[in-house]
Order: structure tokens, then sequence, then C-alpha cells
């Protein structure tokens, strides 16, 4: 029993151990495939994750770059915003500059008659006109227009009441409105009657003067608020014009000293027509004695054409007797050979005659 137990047990460890031995196999064997999957299974994570850094650096460097672009096209809109913002600004200065200028009286008063005097000074040449120059009563306009022909010359004023348009022009109220209306119309009176009694002169200046308004939109609200002023400055023989008004004013005066210039130099170009018209004689003459001599000298031509054809023909008739002499005949004797001479002679005087 003991020995069969034994062998019985030393089968079962045969056994265990032929068994233990293929478990070892098939571990080593599953140890190899698993680290040949782990293997590719690195090689393939490797793989996608270069392709992944790969797509992922493209994507960086171009939001990189349209980074970059917008920050750019973000600098220049800045730099255009950073310009028009510098434009406002000094536009703000001179409109502040500008309304210091109209609030001040006297740089007001500089500032209307600055347009009035470039109106002027663009039409008209130079001694037609004079800036504030001084009147026989000792009054000194803004503008003198010198006329043709020793005319009286044409007073022009650039002072305008500003202050009081502004207030009218800036009443919101209708009273308030009303009050600056009414203060508005008291300065014009004043200015346009100061006008009339210090610039227009019996004999010196002309009957009328011109008040200038240095703004169109001026000009047209008072000629639509204000007609009264308007009608009172007309029988005070002061025109209000505006700088279109002017202007065109300017153009029709200076149309006239070109014609007075015109009249003026009358003589000298009658001087100089007549001038012309004598070389324009003397042309004629010329002219003439020279074609007399080119037809004299056609006829001269004419005659010796006509000579040149008598001596072709003459010459060709010569030539025709030498071709019909043919060969040469025996010598005859010598009377024989005066005869035939004579008789040459006498075809050649035929010929000659014909």
């Amino acid at each position: 029993m003991t020995a069969r137990s034994n062998a019985m047990a030393e089968e079962r460890m045969e056994q265990l151990l032929h068994a233990q031995t293929e478990m070892q196999g098939r571990l080593s064997a599953m140890a190899e495939a698993l680290a040949a999957r782990q293997s590719e299974l690195n090689r393939a994570v490797n793989q996608r994750l270069d392709g992944m850094s790969h797509k992922i650096g493209a994507t960086l460097a171009e939001q990189t770059k349209s980074t970059h672009e917008n920050l750019r096209n973000l600098q220049e809109r800045l730099a255009v915003i950073d310009s028009a913002q510098n434009n406002i600004q000094s536009l703000a200065k001179d409109v502040v500059g500008l309304q210091a200028i109209l609030s001040n009286k006297q740089t007001r008063g500089a500032f209307g008659q600055g347009r009035m005097e470039a109106i002027v000074a663009d039409a008209l040449p130079k001694g037609a006109y004079a800036f504030q120059a001084v009147l026989p009563n000792g009054t000194r306009p803004d503008c003198l227009i010198f006329m043709p022909n020793n005319a009286p010359p044409l007073v022009i004023d650039a002072k305008f009441p500003l202050e009081a348009w502004n207030s009218f022009r800036e009443a919101t109220q209708t009273e308030d409105r009303k009050l600056a209306g009414q203060q508005f119309r008291r300065d014009l009176d004043v200015h346009i009657r100061d006008i009339s009694e210090k610039y227009l002169i019996s004999g010196e200046t002309q009957e009328t003067a011109f008040l200038f308004v240095p703004s169109e939109s001026i000009f047209a609200e008072i000629h639509e608020h204000f007609e009264s002023v308007v009608q009172k400055a007309q029988r005070a023989r002061v025109v209000i014009v505006s700088p279109s008004l002017l202007m065109l004013s300017i153009q029709v005066i200076q149309a006239i000293l070109r014609d007075q210039r015109m009249r003026e130099q009358a003589h000298l170009i009658q001087g100089e027509v007549a001038v012309l018209m004598e070389d324009l004689g003397r042309l004629d003459e010329r002219v003439r004695k020279l074609q007399s001599h080119f037809l004299m000298a056609q006829k001269d031509v004419e005659q010796v054409l006509i000579s040149s054809d008598k001596l072709n023909r003459r010459g060709a008739k010569i030539a025709s007797l030498e071709l019909e002499a043919g060969p040469q005949a025996p010598d005859p004797a010598p009377q024989e050979r005066a005869v035939e001479s004579r008789t040459g002679l006498l075809k050649l005087r035929v010929v000659d005659e014909e």
C-alpha cells in the first residue's frame, strides 16, 4: 500500500510538474504576446501623439499669425483714430479761436474786413481800391473803390453788430427772441445811420454805400426776419450785401474799368491800325512787283523753250540727212563732186529755211 501510494504520489507530482511546465510555457508565451502588443500600442500611441503635436503646432502657428495680423490691423485703426482725434482737437481749437474772434468786437471787425479785402483784392487791380483811406470829413471807411471817369469812389463798410445777432439766434423763448430781435434792429439802424451820415458825402463819394455782411446765412436771415430794416437801409442809400453780392458788384465794376481803359487806349489802337494799313499797302505793292517779275521771267523761259525746241528740230533734221546718205559711192570726177557739193548745200539751205 505504501509503495502504491508513493507511486501514485510520484505520478501526481510528475503530472503537477508537467502541468507547471506547461503553465510556465503558456505564461512565457502570454508575456511575449503582451510585450509585442504593448510595443505596438506604444508605437501607435507615439504616432498619434506626434500627429496631434504637429496639428496642434500648425494650429498654434496659424492662430499666432492671425493674432499678429489682427493686432497689426488694430494698431492701424488705432493710428487712424488717433489722427482723427488730433484733427478733431485741432478743429475744436480753431472753433474756440473763431469764437474768441467773433466775441471780440475789434477782432470780429477785422474778420469781416479780411473777407471783404480778400474779395476786393482778388477781383480788382492795384490802384483801383484803397483800404482804410481817409475821407475829406476825417472819417476812415473800411474800403474805397475808385470809379472810372473821375467819378466819386464807392464806400464799403465791413462792420456788423454780431452781438445782438447772436443773442437773437440763440434765444429759445419767444419773449427772449422778440427782445433780442428788437435790440438787433436798433443796433442795425444805428449802424446804417452812421454809414449814411459819415460816408455819404456829396461830390466826394457815391450816393450809395455798401454794408458788407460776412455770411450768406445772416444775409438771408436779415431779409427774412428784418425786412423793415432792409427797406430803411435802402431809403438811407445803404445796400446790404453778402459775399456773393459783393463779388458780383466787384465784377461789374471790373468790367466798367476795363471798358474805360479800352476807351482811353482807343487812339493808340487807331494809330496802330493806321500803321498796320500802311505796312499792308507796301506789302501789296511789293507783291505786285514780284508778280510782274515772275510774269517776265515766265515769258523769258517760254522763249528759251521755243528756241530750244527749234534747235532740237534742226538737230533731228540734220541727223536724218546723215542717216539717209547710205554707203559711199566710187569717187566721181572732180567736176561731178563739185556739182554734188553744190546740190548738198542747196539741200541744207532749204531745210534750214523750212
